[in-house]
């Protein structure tokens, strides 16, 4: 078997693993976020974060549900990181923006957040904030979850099929997940395009 071989078996493996009812779950929760005419605040790292960037694109465009990343502006990110640290880069983001029981904070990570291991501290302290004012929590992540699945409210876990291919995955369904909720007919407003010129 190829890796190339490999790589698709154990993504299709994933597919058949996935729990479904998680999924829903998480298209229920958006559904009345988007009722609610809160916001979605999406929150990760690395890879992830451009996801984040994707996601927030998507949820505007085609869900309408006013949705932000901190980690598409930089020079905000830089600041926070160089005068208050890594671990507090979102929670005085989302203060400053007035997260509320409305919104929901939306996760991208492998992890989850994890502050014994000091994996991804400003997930978890973010996580806490989102708690402490009653927002929504909702996430997609891998391994075991970590803190995120521990504290959300609907969430999505990316079984392992690979130990070494763990975080290709994680976030490579990320983006499926997503685009299956941008999709979804709880939450779809508009056509895409060439799903709209195909019609013509």
């Amino acid at each position: 078997m190829s890796y190339a071989q490999q790589h698709l078996k154990e993504a299709q493996e994933i597919i058949d693993q996935i729990d479904i009812e998680a999924i829903e779950k998480v298209a229920d929760l958006l559904a009345i976020v988007k009722k609610d005419q809160g916001r979605i605040f999406f929150l990760g790292v690395g890879g992830s974060a451009g996801n984040c960037s994707h996601a927030v694109n998507d949820f505007r465009k085609i869900v309408e549900i006013e949705s932000y990343a901190p980690t598409d502006n930089v020079s905000e990110l830089t600041a926070r990181t160089n005068d208050e640290g890594w671990p507090t880069i979102f929670e005085p983001w989302l203060k400053l923006s007035k997260l509320n029981p409305k919104d929901a904070v939306f996760i991208f990570s492998v992890g989850g957040g994890n502050l014994e291991k000091n994996i991804s501290p400003n997930l978890v302290n973010a996580l806490k904030y989102a708690k402490q004012v009653g927002a929504k929590i909702t996430g997609v992540v891998g391994r075991d979850g970590g803190y995120t699945a521990k504290v959300a409210d609907a969430c999505v876990i990316i079984p392992t099929v690979n130990p070494e291919n763990i975080t290709p995955h994680s976030e490579a369904f990320q983006a499926v997940i997503w685009h299956l909720l941008v999709s979804h007919p709880k939450l779809k407003e508009n056509q895409t395009k060439w799903e709209s010129a195909v019609k013509k």
